[in-house]
């Protein structure tokens, strides 16, 4: 983290920020943003296809990521202090590592949770890693999560979480494995457009002189974010899913 913003109180320099969150929660609450995971027209191919589909499995995989906001928040907050490239590539790498494998074996083996509560764990995902970037556990606990094994786990639960969205369709039996793994694969290569974007974006803004200033209301915005999913996960699992 930048000493500009290590240097004050972690508590004051939040309070400061509060001021935009309510019109960030305010627009989270948008109707066309919780429409996450996999379309109609999504559902009905995947309800209807049969056999091996190589290309449009990879198709709707990176079209759930890039719209995906829950991951993209997360991404961006992953990479919001990583200046090099080797750095970037090792946290990605390890968010991949956990979102392919609970995918993949989520829906292979048919291992089931609640969406809600595991949404809801991807929500607090986004808070942990704003916290972790305004350096919060140090400032209230003297200790931070190992950030790298954070990434792993939370990316378990964000892979789960898609499994969750395909468990609800009817997946047909001829070709699911390479289906899914096209799927999968397209989930990454999604990951890849959507982080190229971000980097670009991130980077200019870096060379800006604005960036020390405000990265911390960044952050604070993203830990709303985050907070703005789990209260909507919570509130659809004591509503329909309890």
């Amino acid at each position: 983290m930048p000493k500009a913003l290590s240097s004050a109180s972690f508590g004051s320099r939040l309070r400061r920020a509060l001021p935009p969150l309510a019109g960030l929660a305010l627009f989270l609450t948008s109707a066309t943003l919780w429409a996450h995971g996999v379309d109609e027209k999504g559902q009905a191919f995947i309800e209807g296809a049969s056999g091996i589909n190589i290309i449009p499995y990879m198709y709707l995989g990176a079209k759930h990521m890039v719209t995906g906001h829950d991951h993209l928040l997360f991404l961006a907050g992953v990479i919001f202090f990583l200046y090099r490239m080797k750095d970037v590539a090792a946290y990605v790498t390890l968010f991949a590592i956990g979102h392919s494998t609970t995918l993949l074996l989520g829906v292979l083996f048919d291992i089931r949770a609640n969406p809600f509560i595991i949404d809801a764990i991807i929500g607090l995902s986004v808070v942990y890693k704003a916290i972790d970037n305004l350096d919060g556990f140090r400032t209230w606990f003297g200790v931070a999560p190992n950030p790298k094994a954070a990434v792993l786990i939370f990316g378990f639960f964000h892979g789960f979480g898609l499994a969750t969205k395909l468990q609800d369709l009817t997946l047909a039996k001829d070709g699911l494995v390479p289906n899914l793994i096209s799927f999968n694969v397209g989930v990454e290569l999604g990951q890849l457009l959507a982080l190229a974007v971000i980097l670009i974006a991130m980077s200019l803004w870096r060379m800006s002189d604005s960036f020390c200033r405000s990265a911390l209301v960044a952050n604070a915005a993203l830990m709303a974010a985050g907070f703005v999913l789990i209260g909507y996960q919570l509130t659809g699992y004591f509503i329909e899913g309890a």
